[in-house]
């Protein structure tokens, strides 16, 4: 409904194409000022335009990061910061997926960087602003992918033997592990944290990764249908003290068992933090 996020301040990234755009016009729909974090200027003016004409306010922002690049990544999260000390969403949503292994200018395996990394540094430096605009929301976009990694802790790169939907899947793990770990570690009276499965989106980054999924395509939900779960985990009073769980379809879902797994869950986070630089390696 108009007016029911008023007053409330929205971080969506990847928000300049399919779920992200989705997710990000709809809150602006509901009242909320929207941070868009993307990494083309243009596509981003452009994407803010067309949320204000919809919206009927200009409370829509920008905000330019690569989130391959760690450097860019907490440069956009003092951006955010110096422009709202509090902040009351954050959804987790821009992802790759890359046919051949690629590593980011810090030597992190790309779709690891960009799909798990980028979200777990960047929560962790807008913490203490979503502490401040509590009760806040962290909403992290995953898959039902996840029923399919496969992992080493040894090599979570991949550096080895690469597979690209095994490494999409891996981060997919990822983002219910570390949604589930930043549930343990945050009081829910401050900061809920939920993961999600938007269904199968017909977005670019499904047919540019399963070109043959384009077949399908009238079979295949729209953006906007994808992003009713995201939307509904940042502004529904429902689900507003649940914290730690995965929801498909608007409702709780049990993950797989390795999703589960809360000794990996806190390994991963220890593992995290190493690679992003805020902890140190052990």
């Amino acid at each position: 409904m108009a007016g029911e996020m008023e007053g409330r301040v929205c971080v969506v990234t990847g928000a300049t194409a399919g779920i992200g755009q989705a997710t990000a016009a709809a809150l602006a729909g509901m009242g909320a000022t929207v941070v868009l974090v993307a990494r083309s200027a243009d596509k981003a003016r452009r994407t803010r335009e067309e949320i204000v004409r919809s919206a009927g306010h200009a409370r829509v922002e920008t905000v330019i990061a690569d989130l391959a690049i760690q450097a860019q990544v907490r440069a956009a999260a003092e951006e955010i910061r110096a422009r709202h000390p509090a902040i009351h969403v954050l959804v987790n949503n821009a992802a790759i997926y890359t046919k051949k292994r690629q590593e980011t200018p810090d030597e992190v395996e790309m779709q690891l960087a960009v799909n798990h990394l980028a979200p777990f540094l960047l929560t962790h430096l807008l913490l203490d602003a979503l502490r401040a605009g509590a009760p806040a929301r962290v909403v992290t976009v995953s898959s039902e992918a996840h029923h399919h990694a496969s992992f080493s802790w040894d090599d979570i790169q991949m550096r080895r033997k690469y597979g690209a939907l095994r490494a999409y899947s891996n981060a997919k793990l990822f983002n219910i592990l570390f949604t589930r770990e930043l549930a343990r570690r945050v009081p829910a009276a401050e900061v809920t944290a939920n993961a999600l499965h938007p269904g199968v989106v017909g977005t670019a980054l499904l047919f540019g990764g399963w070109a043959p999924l384009r077949l399908l395509k009238p079979f295949i939900r729209t953006a906007e249908e994808g992003a009713r779960t995201a939307i509904y985990l940042a502004s529904s009073p429902d689900v507003a003290v649940i914290t730690g769980e995965y929801f498909k379809d608007e409702k709780p879902k049990h993950p797989s068992r390795a999703a589960q797994d809360d000794e990996s869950a806190r390994r991963l986070w220890q593992l995290s933090a190493e690679l992003t630089g805020l902890a140190p390696r052990t």
